[in-house]
């Protein structure tokens, strides 16, 4: 089976893929920021690929914000620009810099790049969904450049690794039921997702039957941006 690096690898879907894919026979090297990996330092990124090498690189770290029961959500007009630095620095800028340097390091045996967007690098989130507030704009702003750092990669690294992207949407995890309410209301499925729903694709993008995909924008989100 093939060798696959998986970063935010101990979050909620990087959990999900790696006992999968573990369970599935492929050799898993973890990647996580709770486990000592910084991928904020280019120089901890440069040396980890080239100590470590894999056929696939599945990208599940970001940062995204986090809700605190009884506070209400950051506008726009409230957040900070450092803060929406910080955010761009490690969705967008340390993405970009972890594909480079799996790609520079494993030329001989890299196959592919999976890298994970969000429904919101494509529509806006819809404020019905958040109680009438707005989601976090540095999220937004910052996810929306992974489809398009996809395209590139794609088109650049071709014909040798093959860079895809992934965009799941409503994953279900501790939201509450108020907020599963609102959501299955939105959702042409009328649910959420499980997180394994994910698994049997992924497994698809790391093997050859994928061989002739390359710059793929696959949405997974049940419809929601089909309205």
């Amino acid at each position: 089976m093939e060798k696959v690096i998986i970063t935010g690898s101990r979050g909620l879907i990087g959990t999900e893929l790696t006992r999968h894919l573990n369970k599935k026979g492929f050799t898993v090297t973890e990647v996580d920021f709770t486990i000592g990996h910084d991928l904020t330092d280019e120089a901890f990124v440069k040396d980890f690929f080239k100590k470590n090498n894999a056929s696939y690189l599945i990208n599940c770290f970001a940062i995204n914000d986090h809700v605190v029961a009884g506070k209400k959500r950051e506008s726009m007009f409230d957040i900070s620009l450092e803060s929406l630095a910080q955010f761009i620095n490690v969705n967008t800028i340390s993405l970009f810099s972890v594909c480079r340097a799996f790609a520079k390091s494993n030329k001989k045996m890299a196959k592919g790049i999976i890298n994970f967007a969000s429904t919101y690098s494509v529509v806006s989130a819809n404020p019905v969904l958040y109680n009438g507030e707005e989601k976090d704009i540095r999220y937004v702003i910052s996810k929306a450049a992974v489809p398009q750092l996809t395209r590139h990669l794609a088109v650049h690294l071709a014909p040798g690794i093959r860079v895809n992207c992934v965009i799941p949407h409503g994953v279900k995890h501790k939201q509450g039921r108020d907020f599963e309410d609102r959501f299955k209301k939105l959702s042409p499925m009328k649910r959420m997702m499980d997180k394994s729903e994910l698994n049997g694709l992924i497994e698809y993008l790391c093997s050859d039957n994928s061989a002739y995909m390359t710059g793929s924008i696959l949405m997974v989100d049940g419809g929601w941006t089909s309205w």
